[in-house]
């Protein structure tokens, strides 16, 4: 199986990524809520001081604050755990953001079950659920170094509500068909024609992993960046589902509401009938443990993700 050549943190390129845009545009500003170091921003907070609000563990008033700069005029992103900021503040991000159309980056940081041993009052696995339920925000999970480079850009360029998902473990360097990054429109990992795993954010390592795996085994595996959540890219889920015998869908989110759910919905519209199964957080008491203990349990992991890509093409015969 084929070494991939980890990077950093898709955390530590948002914190980057965001400083040098800032450095270039005083009319960026970032508001926290006492997050600037788990967000890698005490670097930011130093060097551009004018351009950083702390609130304090005070996730309503942050969204409250970042609507205010943006009516203003600001180029906002509003960061916190992503597990306080779309639970705490959620009326505030429907009303204050979403419905009144402020261009707010929410960035929801340690994202999915990142905090791991902190335990479940600490996991974000809801977040993707009540933002695909609020109108007028569009969500982004990037999978890697490259597609969260690509995100942080273009958040700041955008003219909607965007929420920008974030895990904080070292990611892999995914290879992809394209170099190109746009929003709504899926990357491609690798093409195949056997099983369709499509995947977002943190999910999408181990399903290369996978593919990787079953390749040895004369199988071939389609893989699919999923970044942009909301909307999902229609097209490439109606084309994957349709050419392949068995379709994957992987998140660090619960397996109600998230991605599997949007894509569920693509392939029922195109009357699209094909052995599928959603891997997530089941409906049950979570279990506590590390990111990769938690992923391995639940089935999240390349070896977790072939067995249940056997057991599908299995029923495809």
């Amino acid at each position: 199986m084929e070494q991939l050549v980890t990077g950093k943190a898709n955390l530590d390129v948002f914190a980057e990524t965001l400083s040098e845009l800032a450095e270039e545009n005083r009319n960026i500003m970032v508001v926290t809520s006492d997050s600037r170091g788990s967000a890698r921003l005490a670097a930011f907070a130093a060097r551009l001081p004018d351009q950083i609000v702390e609130v304090g563990i005070a996730e309503q008033n942050l969204v409250g604050v970042a609507a205010g700069l943006a009516s203003a005029g600001k180029t906002v992103f509003a960061v916190s755990p992503a597990c306080f900021l779309t639970a705490r503040a959620l009326e505030q991000i429907k009303n204050d953001i979403a419905y009144s159309n402020q261009p707010v980056t929410l960035v929801g940081i340690s994202a999915g079950v990142s905090y791991g041993p902190l335990g479940s009052t600490h996991h974000s696995i809801h977040d993707v659920a009540v933002l695909r339920a609020i109108h007028n925000i569009g969500i982004m999970v990037p999978a890697d170094n490259f597609e969260t480079r690509e995100a942080v850009l273009a958040a700041a360029a955008s003219q909607r509500p965007v929420y920008l998902k974030l895990g904080k473990k070292a990611m892999p360097h995914l290879p992809r068909e394209s170099g190109c990054f746009e929003p709504g429109k899926a990357s491609l990992i690798c093409r195949g024609n056997d099983v369709a795993i499509i995947a977002c954010g943190e999910t999408v390592a181990p399903a290369y992993q996978a593919a990787q795996k079953m390749q040895g085994m004369g199988i071939t595996t389609e893989v699919i960046s999923m970044h942009t959540v909301k909307p999902p890219d229609r097209e490439a889920v109606i084309r994957a589902a349709s050419k392949c015998r068995a379709v994957i869908t992987a998140e660090e989110h619960s397996i109600s509401g998230g991605l599997g759910e949007a894509c569920a919905s693509l392939f029922l519209e195109a009357s699209i009938c094909k052995p599928f199964k959603i891997l997530g957080i089941p409906d049950e008491e979570t279990v506590t443990g590390s990111q990769t203990e938690i992923f391995c349990h639940y089935g999240i992991s390349a070896e977790g993700i072939t067995k249940t890509a056997l057991s599908l093409i299995s029923l495809s015969r």
